[in-house]
């Protein structure tokens, strides 16, 4: 009998979402091409490590949330498990009234959950207290708000816990995660616990206290860590999947964009041409892993519906400048993790930085005598004016605004700027009922899949999972129109 014949599938977009598809798809069988083509220099994505003063550095996301377990068994399945690390510290601090303050025990991704905590940090001004306390003493009859609909995270938290925790807490946190604005920021796909528990009667507060046993807020508690890294940067995972891959078999073409997506047929629809500058190649599946407007000039010419949805999709650009400076440089200690930064505070009414973390207290393996390292990050959406500015000049604003918030005083000793244009989807409310469209609309083309960060989730663990159901919904779709094995 003979062998099924080989059976190719593509992956378009190399990040850390395309890598993780073509990691499942290459796991099963020796049989099966997989494909991964990447218009950069670079595969990874977001995740890049660099070195910045003699050390491996971060110049994405430095961390995964480890409640989400795709990342932690991605890294365990790669031989990275006795390589990952946990920060150093377990403070952090938010940029409110005036001063850095140390957030409190008990939030629940920037919402409170005790009263106690919140005012002894002195985030809040005894005026904005008063709502967070009558939240406590609302009683549990009645119904909260109506189920079914969507509503944005700064509406519910503004209505229910007042102005100031909104804006010194829920805003500077869950904004900061996604680049974003509370205010157009989609509950049901941001924070689903805030949204359940503003539907129960009774306290809102109260009701999100069962989320944070299930790791989904603020300070870590006990000795269960929130976030893990990998020991020499992220940038470690990408190399060590990438090489685990060709190992597979799977053939990795950098600097290969594609531009056209076409259906083959012959009577019945078989598979797909995928077309780049100069070369096709014929795949019985696709993962398609690119950034919302990439993916909807690819499906465009198949389906006008799903590509007006993927472009209705706005991205966030950032950037983020890492420095080093002398350890003397900084006139207050580096006892957390770092600090964010509302949208406008007394003493920096109109912020550009948006973050800063503490690099060398974070991670302590960063440490070295006679340095620190800092990061700024800036631009979220709504606000893109780092992009009007040169590298200097950006830097020169960075620093500037470090000395107000946290004294730091001269010249940095070393400087990376690295920016990432349109880097953050954005969910607005209704996007889980539109990235159901999505994928439905998906669905019925022979073998095709939509993965990556403007589905359902920005972080890694949640790209290395859109990836694995990407690729597991192409082999189901490959099995059912071949009517054999995969």
């Amino acid at each position: 009998m003979n062998p099924p014949p080989q059976r190719t599938v593509a992956v378009i977009g190399g990040g850390i979402a395309g890598l993780s598809a073509a990691w499942e798809l290459s796991g099963d069988t020796p049989d099966r091409r997989v494909v991964v083509f990447e218009g950069g220099e670079r595969v990874g994505g977001k995740l890049r490590t660099e070195t910045v003063g003699g050390r491996e550095v971060d110049l994405g996301p430095d961390a995964f949330v480890v409640r989400r377990p795709e990342a932690l068994a991605l890294c365990t399945e790669l031989g990275l498990a006795p390589d990952l690390v946990t920060p150093g510290v377990r403070r952090a601090y938010v940029w409110a009234r005036g001063r850095l303050r140390p957030l409190p025990a008990g939030l629940a991704l920037g919402v409170p959950t005790r009263l106690g905590p919140l005012a002894r940090s002195g985030i809040c001004s005894p005026t904005g207290l008063v709502r967070p306390a009558l939240d406590l003493l609302r009683p549990a009859v009645g119904s909260g708000s109506a189920p079914g609909a969507d509503g944005t995270v700064g509406e519910i938290v503004r209505r229910r816990l007042g102005r100031e925790v909104t804006t010194r807490l829920a805003g500077p946190l869950i904004g900061g995660i996604h680049a974003g604005d509370v205010d157009a920021a989609s509950a049901a796909a941001v924070f689903p616990a805030l949204l359940d528990a503003d539907r129960r009667p009774g306290s809102l507060m109260r009701a999100l206290r069962p989320s944070m046993a299930r790791g989904g807020a603020g300070p870590a508690s006990g000795d269960t860590p929130v976030f893990m890294s990998l020991r020499g940067g992220l940038g470690r995972l990408v190399d060590e999947l990438t090489g685990a891959l060709e190992r597979r078999g799977v053939e990795i073409r950098r600097r290969s964009s594609v531009d056209g997506l076409a259906l083959r047929s012959g009577g019945e629809v078989r598979g797909w041409t995928i077309r780049t500058d100069g070369d096709e190649v014929d795949a019985d599946g696709v993962v398609v892993a690119v950034p919302a407007p990439a993916a909807a000039g690819l499906l465009r010419p198949h389906d006008a519906a799903l590509a007006d949805t993927l472009d209705d999709v706005v991205y966030a650009s950032v950037a983020v400048v890492t420095l080093r400076f002398g350890d003397d440089a900084v006139s207050r200690p580096l006892d957390g993790s770092g600090f964010l930064v509302p949208r406008g505070d007394r003493g920096v009414p109109d912020p550009l930085i948006t973050a800063c973390t503490w690099l060398t207290s974070k991670w302590p393996e960063l440490q070295r005598p006679g340095d620190v390292l800092l990061r700024a990050s800036v631009g979220r959406d709504g606000d893109d004016r780092h992009e009007s500015l040169d590298d200097d000049e950006l830097v020169r604003r960075a620093v500037d605004e470090l000395g107000v918030m946290m004294g730091v005083r001269g010249a940095p000793l070393e400087v990376v700027v690295t920016r990432w244009p349109e880097a953050f989807p954005q969910y607005a409310v209704g996007h889980l009922s539109r990235v159901a469209a999505m994928e439905a609309a998906a669905r019925r083309f022979p073998s095709l899949a939509l993965a990556g960060g403007a589905l359902h989730g920005v972080g890694i663990p949640a790209c290395i999972g859109s990836g694995v159901r990407a690729a597991r919904a192409v082999l189901e779709g490959m099995h059912t129109a071949s009517g054999v094995a995969r």
